[in-house]
């Protein structure tokens, strides 16, 4: 169901409170409890039912149900004083007293999303690789398809309703066939896996492509989607119509070798190992200030929460090994399709330098220097509303 009050609009099934048709930026846990709210909200609902619902009976203190209970406040701009949507009912619970109004889910598909363009509606589906590995993907949008390549870390569904990326898949789909898929080891695809090489994640943009049926697209490369979009590319140029790469690298950092990010990576991997699916996200929120520095509270809540969901610490290790000895230095020279390669001038992730190497090696290729800190561009920073722009201008010349 859709539950709409005052100006809010709180969707259940996509995971998401709007006000006035803007989406706001909530952790999850946060949006769970009020949506558990909203839905019983004809009695009250005890301390103990919200730790079952909202943490799955894990066991929590009083101190984080009052703070998840503030937050679903400060969301509905309400206070403690005023309880004007959540009232508390001292040692017995909660309940929401605001007045909704239900519309059903298939009702409310078209609402405005942001630019007032309609929502696109996602149906996640499924293929195997040739080793047998399950693949999750999804297809949105309509127009010249458009193929994203799987980065880290991926999670079809809660992407979908995260203010890291709903922005992009956004953006991506207005004017075209978007398909994302997660890679293997995360996500909705299969976590148990034998084969985590870089040869098995070009296999698998294979795979995906064909299972949706694009026989020619354009192919995003995100991070070190770039490195397997460089390689999918020179392998089947006659299906690749431009390359769009961003914030990525041809050559890992074990193999470039820098002493200091040596040093950083390898502690952030012990790290890793002890504490990635602890429910304190101390030890993600280290992969967040170095993504996303300039995220707000909030963001980095969806961040945490996003890379605690879509891995195993066994997966996460394996995966930033694998990232760090990808090399293809030696490809860079055979990509004949138009390129455009995107880097964020700060970036803490991946060196600028990288990306203007790209760029350098690449024939024709066009360098686009972005003025941010950030790993993953966020909606409300300039440098988003130029990276749209000018893709736009480049994937429309490849159609003229």
């Amino acid at each position: 169901m859709i539950y709409r009050f005052d100006h809010f609009t709180l969707d259940a099934a996509r995971f998401e409170l709007r006000r006035e048709g803007e989406p706001l930026a909530a952790e999850p846990q946060v949006l769970s409890l009020l949506i558990l709210l909203v839905e019983n909200r004809e009695r009250l609902v005890g301390k103990d039912e919200v730790i079952e619902k909202v943490w799955n009976g894990r066991i929590v203190s009083d101190a984080a149900v009052t703070s998840r209970i503030k937050s679903a406040r400060q969301l509905l701009d309400d206070d403690g004083s005023r309880q004007r949507y959540i009232r508390t009912v001292r040692g017995k619970g909660f309940r929401f007293i605001g007045e909704v109004e239900e519309v059903s889910a298939e009702a409310g598909q078209t609402e405005a999303h942001g630019d007032g363009a309609p929502r696109p509606v996602q149906h996640v589906q499924f293929c195997s690789a040739p080793d047998g590995t399950g693949l999750a993907y999804s297809c949105v949008g309509d127009g010249p398809p458009l193929v994203k390549a799987a980065n880290w870390l991926n999670h079809l569904e809660y992407e979908w309703e995260s203010p890291i990326w709903s922005h992009w898949i956004h953006a991506l789909s207005r004017e075209h066939r978007l398909l994302r898929y997660d890679e293997r080891g995360n996500g909705l695809s299969d976590w148990k896996v034998e084969d985590m090489s870089f040869e098995a994640f070009v296999e698998d943009l294979e795979t995906v492509v064909d299972a949706a049926g694009f026989d020619r697209f354009d192919l995003l490369g995100i991070s070190q989607g770039c490195a397997v979009s460089i390689a999918y590319a020179v392998r089947h140029p006659e299906r690749v119509r431009s390359l769009i790469l961003h914030g990525g690298y041809a050559v890992g950092w074990k193999v470039r070798a820098e002493p200091e990010e040596i040093a950083r990576r390898e502690a952030m991997i012990t790290l890793t190992r002890s504490g990635w699916g602890q429910d304190n996200p101390a030890y993600r929120q280290m992969f967040t200030t170095l993504y996303l520095p300039d995220a707000s509270h909030e963001e980095a809540d969806w961040f945490n929460e996003l890379q605690r969901i879509s891995a195993s610490p066994e997966a996460a290790i394996r995966l930033q090994d694998t990232l760090s000895r990808i090399d293809v230095r030696n490809l860079l020279g055979q990509v004949s399709v138009p390129t455009t390669v995107f880097h964020s001038r700060e970036d803490a992730v991946v060196p600028f330098d990288s990306g203007r190497y790209m760029a350098k090696k690449i024939p024709g290729a066009r360098f686009v220097a972005l003025d941010s800190k950030n790993h993953l561009l966020l909606e409300h920073e300039p440098a988003w509303r130029k990276f749209v722009a000018t893709m736009r201008e480049f994937l429309a010349d490849q159609e003229g």
